[in-house]
């Protein structure tokens, strides 16, 4: 029971309130013993208005005044002097004298305390005001083992309302703490266990009901995390067929690449110099699709070739990539101008693999050309490069629309970056993992309604 949450609320409310009993003990005996004395002192005055009115009582009445009052004499203090009242036999001597007018908290719980401890029986001395002569002092003399066996069945009194008090209210707290705590929180378990049998089943999402504010938040909380989880494991669900997909398609995409590449090679001794300049840029791409189909299936399995470094210049990748880029403006029959500038210095040579940073510039510049054509006003991309004293900082600006919130929130994600309707979103997803790949990285620079910037950064080392 100690391991629940109840159980240990309900031992912990017993304990605290006993603990709080204990505190409070030793003053209420100390003021229960004062009581005590004060009423043994009020019973002796009354017995001494008796003597008041006569002057003369037998022994047996005095006797039964002491009894009544339960002391063995009274003396009563005035400004003339001491005068004995009633007087009795005294069983021993007198040990102990107590003034209860001047007698401070701490010294009536020390007094107390010294009363338990002490078992043998004494005489003792009290002295103290009576209630109805201000004038007068009143001292009586009475044995203390009546007022020890007072203290004992008063302290047991205390001890025993104390556990009932604590019992009474740790079984409320327990029944509350069920209601209000263990039944939210246990529903909430109940949630998680149900929805880990079957993370997919959309129906097994939490609704949030609690009232409490705590378990509300923890609620939505829950509520986000099977939402995000739930839609991962669709997503990647829906890679892992797109990967089965793209298995069977690049074994035929693979022989149709290959028959174009040997149709290359018979363009190649065409008389045409305008066909004989273009065959070499065809066959660098017709070598980057095969490169790309033959690495479309570990893209598939979520990992990428790792890259092969070579040294080259810069500018003959961002040469091709602008070719590229002029073509597919041509073959689409746009009329909207794009100027394509580089600001790439002829000997900025660079390591890394030639053909995945093409992918990666003209992944970027793609997506900067759709978008100033999407405009229908003319636009401008510029691709700059800088050596610096430990890496390479390729530069890819526009000055196209710029990005939504929502894309560049998301913009490195794949299938969730997408701004171009029928896009994908795999692009800069494609080119932030190449460059990991490269120990670099890829950045959103900046964007806005003067055009969006994006940054690669490859390391020297």
């Amino acid at each position: 029971m100690l391991r629940s949450l109840t159980g240990r609320l309900l031992f912990l409310t017993t304990l605290f309130v006993m603990l709080a009993q204990i505190v409070i003990f030793l003053p209420s005996v100390a003021y229960f013993r004062m009581d005590y004395l004060q009423e043994r002192l009020e019973r002796s005055q009354i017995a001494s208005l008796a003597l008041s009115a006569e002057d003369m009582i037998s022994f047996e009445l005095e006797e039964e005044l002491l009894l009544n009052a339960g002391v063995y004499n009274v003396v009563l203090r005035t400004d003339q002097g001491r005068r004995l009242v009633l007087s009795g036999p005294l069983p021993g001597p007198l040990t102990n004298t107590y003034d209860l007018r001047d007698d401070s908290p701490f010294l009536l719980m020390r007094h107390a305390i010294l009363r338990f401890a002490d078992r043998e029986p004494q005489v003792i001395r009290v002295i103290g005001v009576p209630v109805l002569s201000e004038n007068q002092v009143i001292e009586v003399t009475l044995d203390a083992a009546p007022l020890r066996v007072a203290m004992v069945n008063y302290g047991l009194q205390v001890l025993v309302v104390a556990t009932v008090i604590s019992l009474v209210t740790g079984t409320l707290l327990f029944f509350t703490a069920r209601l209000l705590l263990v039944r939210p929180i246990r529903g909430v378990v109940d949630h998680m266990q149900s929805y880990a049998k079957n993370p997919e089943d959309a129906r097994r999402i939490i609704t949030p009901g609690a009232n409490m504010t705590e378990m509300r938040e923890a609620e939505e909380a829950l509520l986000y995390l099977q939402t995000e989880l739930t839609q991962s494991l669709r997503q990647r669900e829906r890679l892992a067929q797109l990967g089965a997909a793209v298995a069977r398609v690049n074994h035929d995409l693979r022989n149709i690449l290959a028959s174009a590449q040997l149709f290359t090679d018979r363009i190649e001794a065409s008389e045409d110099p305008d066909v004989r300049r273009l065959a070499p840029r065809l066959m660098r791409s017709i070598s980057r699709a095969v490169s790309l189909c033959e690495s479309t299936l570990s893209f598939g399995k979520s990992e990428e070739n790792p890259p092969d470094l070579q040294q080259f210049a810069l500018i003959d990748v961002v040469d091709d990539v602008f070719a590229g880029e002029r073509l597919a403006i041509e073959d689409a029959g746009q009329n909207v101008d794009v100027v394509f500038e580089e600001e790439v210095s002829p000997d900025l040579v660079i390591t890394a693999d030639p053909d995945q940073l093409f992918r990666s510039i003209q992944n970027i510049i793609r997506n900067a050309r759709q978008a100033i054509v999407a405009t229908g006003e003319p636009g401008k991309i510029r691709v700059i490069g800088f050596d610096l004293s430990t890496e390479w900082v390729i530069e890819i600006a526009d000055n196209g629309p710029g990005l939504p919130t929502r894309a560049q929130e998301n913009l490195f994600k794949a299938f969730q970056g997408n701004v171009r309707k029928g896009g994908t979103g795999l692009g800069l997803a494609i080119v932030a993992e190449l460059m990991r790949g490269h120990g670099g990285k890829a950045e959103l620079a900046k964007t806005g309604k003067t055009g969006t910037t994006f940054r690669i950064t490859l390391p020297k080392s």
